[in-house]
């Protein structure tokens, strides 16, 4: 076997959403300061192809990866904490890989052999967790299984781990066993019972456990790790404490106080050393310990799941920390939004940020938002629709073409200013079809955008159907919203801006997509700089009016 890399994989047993993701991107932070090059996959077992066609109230953000892929949300958090870039190589999915096993068999490269679940689809899982690994270009790759032990659709990628760990060899890949450890407050005890069940059902999918990380509201004592190593078949010091944080940048800290890092290295007979988080560290104590405070509305569709905007989110608190202020982020559904109620929605803000979105429902609100802040002088950043729904405001409002729309919304609109991109008129189905992926953008010197990435060219992550229609760019520029990133081979607009207000821009990829611990998104930084601003301005006039 060519392949050198160990292999870690992270299951879940007992419930969902303990945070596996949480828990190996901290992993992948200690080993990759220890200079291990790491990397993280997700294997998602829905039968969806991907999450592009999932409603982020079922499944949370769509993350967009630099090569186009739509992936999990968790990809972002394994950027956010990494800052390395991840691939469609990061995401495989149920679908996919049914998909894939269903056009060989089509192709007759089965050669005639009855397609099963084994071998043939966990042939398949193993050989698509392996391509990161055979590229040379990592030491160690965390696995993460989506879902939970025991569920009917995990049984694969159980089984596969097992053969996989076969193959492998000694010393060459582990799994960790990410459980909860619930507090029962009437008995006033932790109990163990319902991580003895999962690590049982584990085991007779023929997998041991060789790490516990155990979430917990309250602290793990002595007796307590040793009941579990005992009845779990595992060391004591394997028994990692995962206890709940005020932030999940924190997490990272409390693994290597726990020693994870230092146990999964002995496991796979690498050396361990005091990793350097120092960078890490001063961004935490950037952000436990602002200067200042600000509010910032965050209008969208899907504002009851806060996930469907995790890397907007993200992103503010890495911004925030830049500018060592604390970003209280207010949620605001757009559909409860009209001309009647905007004011007292929105002026007590230092800034909005109209999110990304798909469909009809909510738009107007969207578009009474930006006018109240185009004509109040507050901060505004739209991103993606965001961006398509300050164009709109801005023809009804200031060209005067009060039926502006969107043929998203109103297919026979007397004026489309957004209208759908020509080569995506001709598609009929919706799965990995839009605009996706990294793409060039030229920005125009003097603008405020250029000032704020201090460069003219740069590259950004989209996934969009409709554009700016550029019919109208000129009737617009010459209302005082310019134009400031074009796309060198399209000509498609990517950003606008109006110089006369204090900070309005509009983009129309995602620059939230890019933001990490290390580098902050530069948009997001401006943008929380100019909210402080803009607080501190009317504070200051707010207490001479008192």
């Amino acid at each position: 076997m060519t392949n050198k890399a160990k292999y870690i994989f992270v299951t879940g047993g007992v419930t969902s959403s303990l945070g596996k993701g949480i828990i190996a991107a901290s992993l992948a932070k200690l080993l990759q300061a220890q200079g291990y090059r790491v990397t993280i996959q997700k294997l998602d077992p829905y039968i969806n192809v991907d999450p592009g066609t999932l409603n982020p109230y079922e499944h949370g953000e769509c993350y967009v990866t630099e090569d186009g892929a739509e992936t999990d949300l968790d990809l972002g958090h394994y950027e956010r904490f990494l800052n390395v870039k991840t691939s469609q190589a990061n995401n495989v999915t149920t679908g996919r890989i049914y998909q894939s096993v269903i056009e060989k068999e089509r192709r007759g490269e089965f050669l005639g052999k009855t397609v099963q679940v084994v071998p043939h689809i966990t042939d398949e899982i193993k050989e698509r967790v392996q391509i990161l690994g055979n590229s040379g270009d990592y030491d160690i790759i965390i696995t993460e299984i989506g879902g939970t032990v025991g569920d009917i659709e995990s049984l694969p990628y159980v089984e596969a781990v097992r053969q996989l760990r076969w193959d492998l060899g000694d010393n060459n890949g582990i799994v960790i066993h990410l459980t909860l450890v619930p507090y029962l407050s009437a008995a006033g005890e932790l109990k163990t019972k319902p991580t003895q069940h999962s690590v049982k059902t584990l085991m007779e999918s023929g997998v041991q456990a060789d790490v516990l990380v155990c979430r917990t509201e309250h602290h793990l004592s002595v007796d307590l790790r040793k009941k579990l190593a005992l009845f779990c078949n595992v060391r004591e010091e394997a028994v990692i404490q995962s206890i709940d944080a005020s932030t999940i940048y924190e997490v990272p800290n409390f693994m290597l106080k726990e020693g994870l890092d230092k146990v999964v290295l002995k496991k796979l007979n690498l050396k361990s050393k005091e990793p350097d988080i120092q960078k890490w560290n001063a961004f935490l104590k950037r952000l436990k310990n602002p200067k200042m405070e600000i509010n910032i509305g965050l209008i969208g569709k899907y504002v009851e799941l806060q996930d469907s905007y995790k890397s907007i989110l993200e992103a503010i608190i890495h911004a925030g920390a830049e500018n060592e202020v604390k970003v209280n982020v207010e949620s605001i559904h757009s559909e409860y939004i009209n001309k009647d109620n905007v004011s007292v929605k929105l002026e007590h803000l230092d800034g909005i940020i109209v999110a990304p979105g798909f469909g009809e429902r909510g738009i107007e609100g969207k578009i009474d938002a930006v006018q109240f802040v185009r004509e109040n002088n507050i901060p505004f950043f739209g991103i993606c629709l965001g961006m398509q729904m300050a164009v709109i405001e801005f023809s009804r409002n200031v060209l005067g073409l009060k039926e502006a729309n969107s043929t998203e919304m109103d297919p026979n609109t007397k004026y489309p200013v957004i209208d759908i991109m020509e080569e995506q008129k001709s598609i009929t189905h919706m799965g990995g079809t839009m605009r996706l992926g990294a793409w060039d953008c030229d920005l125009k010197r003097e603008s405020r955008v250029w000032d704020i990435y201090k460069s003219e060219h740069i590259k950004e992550r989209h996934r969009h159907r409709y554009e700016f229609n550029s019919e109208y760019m000129e009737r617009i520029k010459d209302a005082g919203m310019i134009p400031t990133g074009l796309n060198p081979d399209t000509g498609l607009v990517e950003i606008i801006e109006i110089p006369d207000h204090p900070w309005f821009v509009g983009v129309q990829y995602h620059p939230e997509y890019r933001s990490t611990v290390a580098n902050p998104h530069p948009l997001f930084v401006a943008f929380v700089k100019a909210a402080l601003n803009y607080n501190k301005k009317n504070r200051g006039v707010r207490m001479a009016q008192n």
